[in-house]
């Protein structure tokens, strides 16, 4: 009898000694339409947009509606003065630096210049009201300018068809905000997202040597140069005129002024308190030139001056707009392109500044302001508009608070266009080129391309890919490789995901991997692995055929140290977010060449989604309730004494 009772007593200390196994949970049965309902939901709006209206009476919802639509009635209910007074000394500030570089601009897009002037006045007063940026300042880039004279010229020559090189170039940017508001209003932004920040980085620096090596035409003063942009052709147009082509008066005046632009650059760079100094140099630059020009008369010793900028406010252009005919398909395919390259661009930027005032921006209502600012700038007489960088890093620095800035700037460049244009007739070509250089060379992030490298090497792989593309081939080329290499990144990640050998920490329950982990030990008999992956049709099979290498691997090195054969293989399904029916199929192919081995398939914390599934399917009773656990130190501790009685 004391001994029944000693058994007893032990069986429950035991027993008591034991940790208590949590069974996995399987999640409610939900309504199919709820459940699409709730995925289209994550997938598109994701952010709640439609959360400030609910529980609003009609008038309210309108109001807020149109504070939606156009937030400057949502900020300005709080303007005030002191806000006025920053975004005055901003709003100057860009202007000084815009009107220069909009004419340089235009130039690069194969323009007249008054083209890149109209494109710093409606955009931007369009975007003030649309916009939820404070800081970007808007207007024609450099990047996308080369982009849209690549493209175009392909299609029509500039010198021999002017008309309906002006006329597509309308069509272009008509279509680039139609992309641009179609991605916003189905909030398709993360489609943008596509395009990754090192081929990013790499495009934007061959942009730029392109766009620096293009500018050699007016720096040097050559008149026949090439219409190719890759640096063979560039550098060999440049070589060829050298003993007969370059005019000595325009490179005295253009290096000149480039190193005083530079030099200003660098003075803003180093003490930011005089940013202004960079930020007005090109206006100096202009002026000064234009008068050593006027009064030396250079142009007649063949230094080439702008000559005639139309003045007037923007005529409209609505009826240039190439609605029909063959051009059509060949504005929409450039306006793609060069909207979203423009969309990129402007939502970097405005990510950028929002995070260092600590705000936030709607992405898709910004994709909307940004093609309504270019689809009603296609209807008066503008190209392609978009954030510039060095223009919203003036615009930061000079105190903006809010998109006034750019109305003030808007204004400034009206005051131009209707009475100061006729003064720029005897600005040298030269000083636009280098006023180009020395914005484009910002462009060129060193520093960024280190870092790709230092972590992550097939990133490092995309920017130099989109580097070389865009400088040895074309724009076109670039951006090509740089898409297409995302595109691989993505798919390899997705086809290839990674898979981990878990061991136990010392004096912990925690299973990790034995590779970032030396100290953890194996278990014996037993082979866990770690999927860091959901597991579809394009990895199902990779994974079934890694699972089962591990184990391979594993059980060649045990035969060889002579120690016990894995009689369990638990698979940590924690990183696992969803399985398709491939997925469910290679788990059961696992399952059966599992049992031929006499090892036992176990699974460890599977979310949800996957646990539903495995009902579903029949896979969860297939290897048992009993092999389904919620951590894998549940899983060893039930596996581990099972082993005894094997």
């Amino acid at each position: 009898m004391d001994i029944n009772k000693n058994e007893s007593s032990s069986s429950q200390s035991h027993s008591e000694s034991l940790p208590y196994v949590h069974k996995v949970g399987l999640p409610p049965k939900q309504n199919l339409f709820k459940e699409i309902t709730a995925a289209v939901k994550e997938t598109l709006f994701a952010d709640d947009p439609l959360r400030q209206f609910k529980d609003q009476t009609g008038s309210r919802k309108f109001i807020l509606g149109i504070q939606t639509l156009f937030p400057i009635f949502e900020w300005g209910r709080d303007y005030s003065f002191k806000k006025f007074k920053g975004d005055l000394v901003a709003g100057l500030t860009i202007a000084s630096l815009c009107i220069p570089q909009d004419i340089g601009y235009a130039q690069l897009a194969n323009l007249k210049p008054q083209y890149g002037l109209y494109s710093s006045f409606v955009p931007p007063l369009v975007y003030a009201f649309m916009g939820s940026s404070r800081d970007i300042a808007i207007g024609p880039v450099a990047v996308v300018s080369l982009l849209l004279a690549t493209l175009l010229q392909d299609e029509i020559d500039p010198s021999k068809d002017p008309v309906n090189y002006l006329r597509l170039a309308f069509t272009a940017t008509f279509f680039a905000g139609i992309t641009q508001v179609t991605l916003g209003f189905f909030r398709l932004g993360f489609l943008i997202d596509f395009l990754s920040h090192a081929a990013i980085v790499g495009f934007m620096a061959g942009a730029a040597i392109t766009i620096a090596l293009q500018q050699l035409k007016g720096l040097l003063g050559i008149t026949h140069f090439t219409k190719k942009t890759d640096i063979v052709s560039v550098m060999r147009s440049v070589l060829t005129t050298a003993h007969h082509g370059w005019n000595w008066q325009t490179i005295v005046i253009g290096l000149s002024f480039l190193v005083f632009l530079l030099l200003a650059k660098h003075i803003g760079k180093k003490n930011k308190k005089l940013f202004w100094v960079a930020a007005i140099a090109p206006l100096i630059s202009v002026i000064l030139s234009t008068l050593l020009v006027h009064v030396t008369h250079a142009e007649k010793h063949g230094v080439k001056i702008v000559r005639e900028i139309k003045r007037g406010v923007n005529p409209s252009s609505l009826n240039e707009i190439f609605f029909s005919g063959e051009h059509l398909g060949k504005g929409f395919r450039i306006g793609v392109v060069a909207g979203m390259i423009a969309l990129t661009e402007a939502i970097a930027i405005g990510r950028t500044f929002a995070a260092m005032k600590d705000y936030q921006i709607d992405g898709n209502k910004e994709m909307v302001a940004l093609g309504t600012m270019n689809v009603v700038g296609s209807m008066t007489s503008c190209y392609v508009a978009t954030g510039s960088f060095s223009r919203s890093a003036v615009n930061f620095m000079a105190g903006c608070n809010t998109a006034v800035s750019n109305i003030v700037m808007s204004l400034v460049v009206l005051l131009t266009l209707e009475l100061i244009t006729p003064l720029f007739k005897y600005t040298p070509n030269a000083i636009l080129s280098s006023i180009v250089i020395s914005a484009v060379i910002g462009l060129i992030d060193i520093e960024a391309v280190i870092l790709i490298w230092k972590i992550d090497k097939f990133d490092f792989v995309a920017c130099m890919g989109a580097f070389f593309g865009v400088v040895f081939s074309s724009v076109e080329i670039g951006l090509l490789i740089a898409v297409s290499i995302s595109f691989a990144k993505i798919l390899l990640q997705v086809t290839r995901p990674r898979t981990a050998i878990l061991g136990k920490l010392p004096r912990t329950t925690v299973y990790r991997n034995i590779q970032q982990y030396p100290e953890a030990s194996k278990v014996q008999g037993i082979l866990i692995v770690r999927v860091d992956s959901a597991i579809y049709f394009s990895n199902s099979n990779y994974i079934k055929e890694r699972i089962l290498r591990w184990l391979t691997d594993e059980e060649e090195r045990l035969k060889e140290n002579n120690l016990p054969r894995i009689q369990f293989l638990i698979v940590e399904m924690s990183p696992v977010t969803d399985i398709d029916t491939s997925g469910i199929h290679a788990f059961k192919e696992l399952h059966r060449s599992l049992q031929k081995r006499n090892v036992q398939l176990v699974l460890a914390n599977p979310g949800p989604v996957v646990m539903d599934k495995l009902h579903a399917s029949g896979f969860a009773e297939m290897i048992g309730e009993d092999n389904i656990f919620l951590t894998v130190a549940d899983a060893v501790h039930t596996c581990a004494p099972k082993m005894v009685e094997v």
